[in-house]
């Protein structure tokens, strides 16, 4: 996978899994991994956010397969820019 930032709306498979996941933020921390930033955050698709603890954290290199990629548009790509700059240092 050459981009480390999928866009919002990214329908993936992870390694290991059976069940789709979209994704719906960056840089999360976990509760209980306050030491560790997630490069993704998302939830299961197509069913989305049910509950609370209904959230994947997971890393570029945990993706198995990009199933859909979501809306990209200028203004998308400028926050990944940033975002990829910032999390670079």
């Amino acid at each position: 996978m050459k981009e480390k930032y999928l866009p919002i709306g990214t329908v993936v498979l992870l390694k290991g899994g059976s069940h789709k996941v979209m994704i719906n933020g960056y840089c999360a921390v976990a509760e209980d991994r306050k030491d560790k930033v997630f490069d993704y955050r998302g939830c299961p698709y197509p069913e989305g956010i049910m509950e609370t603890n209904g959230v994947a954290l997971f890393d570029i290199d945990q993706i198995d397969k990009v199933c859909y990629m979501g809306f990209r548009n200028d203004e998308s790509l400028d926050f990944i820019d940033k975002l990829e700059m910032v999390t670079s240092k």
